[in-house]
């Protein structure tokens, strides 16, 4: 009897193991899900939207957009952030711009057809130009400056629901936090695909079913992406 009890202990050993790492992973899943379960109905309500707005030809409802130009103070602002300054003061709006581009003058793309030349001879160049965006999703203002101008093209967008959320979904004029909270939901989506694997294996015996439905998913996946590839 004594031999019997000790050669079934590191089998015991081994069960409780296991069962104490599914207990584990199991929760750890129940949590990730309620950690990620907002920012997930947000991505998942606009991300059909985005899927099919061109197919069904789906616009954004209740989207009012008006262009404008602002004349300068002066001629050409010290530098972008000057120019954030003062427009945001301007239009009584934050400060803290985003998706600051600044593009170098460069010669315009027809540059090397004969005649494209100023009197030197040297070839016409496209001023640098500024871009940025103020606000947030749900009110947009673009801005574009080309340096030397005595005026600011802006581009007012006010979003109704459906396109704030579109903004959200792909963080249009939004703050490097909300970059960085998207990233833990990306995380945990991550974890939540390997531990519902692990979760599977190790609660149903049916593998062999398992494993040829998840091989058919990744070839339908993998071909469905390619497909337009060779269109």
């Amino acid at each position: 009897m004594t031999v019997q009890v000790s050669a079934a202990v590191p089998g015991m050993r081994r069960t409780n193991r296991r069962a104490v790492f599914v207990r584990w992973v199991r929760r750890t899943h129940g949590w990730f899900g309620l950690w990620g379960a907002l920012l997930g109905l947000v991505f998942g309500l606009s991300g059909v939207w985005l899927n099919h707005r061109a197919v069904l030809k789906l616009d954004l409802p209740a989207q009012k957009v008006s262009n404008a130009q602002i004349q300068l103070p002066v001629a050409t602002p010290e530098n972008v952030d000057a120019l954030v300054e003062w427009l945001a003061e301007r239009l009584k709006m934050d400060a803290a711009a985003k998706n600051i581009r600044i593009e170098k003058a460069r010669p315009v793309p027809w540059s090397g057809k004969k005649g494209d030349r100023d009197g030197d001879g040297a070839p016409l160049m496209q001023p640098e130009r500024w871009s940025f965006a103020l606000g947030g999703p749900n009110h947009l203002v673009q801005v574009e400056y080309w340096v030397g101008n005595k005026s600011v093209n802006v581009r007012t967008m006010e979003n109704g629901f459906i396109a704030t959320l579109t903004n959200l979904h792909k963080g249009v004029a939004m703050p490097i936090p909300w970059i960085l909270l998207v990233d833990t939901l990306a995380g945990s989506l991550i974890f939540l695909s390997l531990s519902g694997v692990i979760l599977w294996w190790e609660t149903n015996r049916r593998r062999h079913l398992g494993i040829a439905i998840f091989g058919v998913s990744v070839v339908v996946t993998v071909g469905v992406a390619l497909w337009p590839l060779h269109v």
